[in-house]
């Protein structure tokens, strides 16, 4: 995929924000401290497109990223963060299933996980929720230079289990810093949007 345009086109909290469904989008979902932004950044080749925040827990908002023109990447809410209260976490819900419920032009809901731990019940819940809408149930585990390639089948394995997906081939490792399987999660992103 060759990247002439990226750019932060709209940040909504709900539908009456949303930008015009003409385009395509496809949506990531996973923990505030996973990775969304940095994943993001680094499948368009940009540094700072999609802020990478010091503090986990401070997406709040729906951020709709235009791409070349041609579709759109959707970074959601992360969620799970300890320290933000209780009334915090709460709006995050409503937030989400409204996006989910709503948007026509969603083609692709896509679980981000850290490969290195076992996904949480929050995640556990996300996924369920994607899987709910119709949604292929693909799992980009994030990090995944920060462990050796030995381990790569067993933690594989681990995500597997916890959000029990029978097909491992829907679990891709990936990092933003090596650039490790980007060329591969392009390649199943334009198969969804019917880009060549």
């Amino acid at each position: 995929m060759k990247i002439r345009k990226a750019q932060l086109e709209k940040i909504a909290v709900n539908k009456k924000q949303y930008p015009s469904p003409h385009l395509p989008e496809i949506a990531f979902a996973g923990r505030s401290n996973v990775g969304k932004s940095s994943f993001i950044n680094s499948m368009v080749n940009r540094k700072d497109l999609a802020r990478i925040s010091g503090k986990p827990g401070k997406t709040r908002t729906i951020n709709f990223y235009n791409i070349n023109d041609q579709f759109r990447f959707v970074d959601l809410p992360g969620y799970g963060y300890a320290k933000v209260s209780k009334a915090e976490k709460e709006k995050w819900g409503p937030i989400i299933e409204e996006y989910l419920s709503n948007r026509e032009n969603l083609i692709e809901v896509i679980l981000l996980v850290d490969m290195r731990h076992e996904p949480t019940e929050l995640d556990l819940m996300m996924y369920n929720w994607i899987k709910f809408f119709g949604y292929s149930g693909l799992v980009i585990a994030t990090k995944a230079d920060k462990i050796s390639k030995g381990k790569y089948q067993s933690n594989i394995n681990m995500i597997k289990n916890k959000l029990n997906i029978e097909d491992p081939e829907l679990i891709i490792p990936y990092s933003s810093a090596k650039n490790i399987n980007k060329d591969l999660v392009w390649k199943i992103l334009e198969d969804k949007l019917l880009i060549k």
